[in-house]
């Protein structure tokens, strides 16, 4: 791979790649280290992209499984506690602003709210597209899996939704 395809895949998959690495992690320092691990490895491992599935999907994968890496180690939970405790002093991007803008919405409150499993089919066929076929085989599971976790993680997120609203009617 040459700087001009790294490049050119850092374009056109960056920010879906963080956006990923965010929501397994929920954290914005762990998913920048992570999102420039990925295309790392994506680099040095080219040759072993062996084309079954797109080239997003293979990203994504490389993603879920360095994210998930990142979350179970210690060092991520020292980090995340620290960043609780001491508040970091650098300014908001617009990027960052528009992911907590994003972030406080209340819909994207109640797809967190999901358990992981359903959430994360929903984010990979909503807001990353990825046919059914292909999260079968970024997860690891049958493809009628896919289908009942994102009926679920739909129907859940409906009722959730409708839940907020019935309370904010009261309130």
């Amino acid at each position: 791979m040459d700087a001009q395809t790294l490049e050119s895949l850092m374009r056109d998959y960056g920010q879906e790649i963080w956006n990923y690495a965010f929501l397994i992690c929920r954290s914005r320092s762990m998913a920048d280290d992570i999102a420039q691990e990925v295309f790392l490895k994506a680099y040095r491992h080219l040759e072993s992209f062996r084309g079954e599935a797109s080239v997003k999907t293979w990203l994504l994968r490389i993603t879920r499984n360095l994210s998930y890496n990142y979350r179970n180690s210690a060092f991520f939970r020292r980090t995340l506690l620290l960043d609780r405790i001491i508040p970091s002093g650098h300014h908001r991007s617009a990027e960052q602003a528009y992911l907590d803008e994003e972030a406080s919405n209340e819909v994207w409150r109640q797809v967190f709210n999901l358990p992981a499993k359903h959430r994360e089919v929903l984010l990979l066929h909503a807001r990353h597209q990825l046919p059914l076929v292909e999260i079968a085989s970024l997860l690891d599971i049958p493809e009628g899996t896919v289908k009942s976790r994102l009926y679920i993680a739909r129907q859940r997120l409906s009722k959730l939704l409708k839940e907020d609203d019935a309370h904010e009617q009261w309130v």
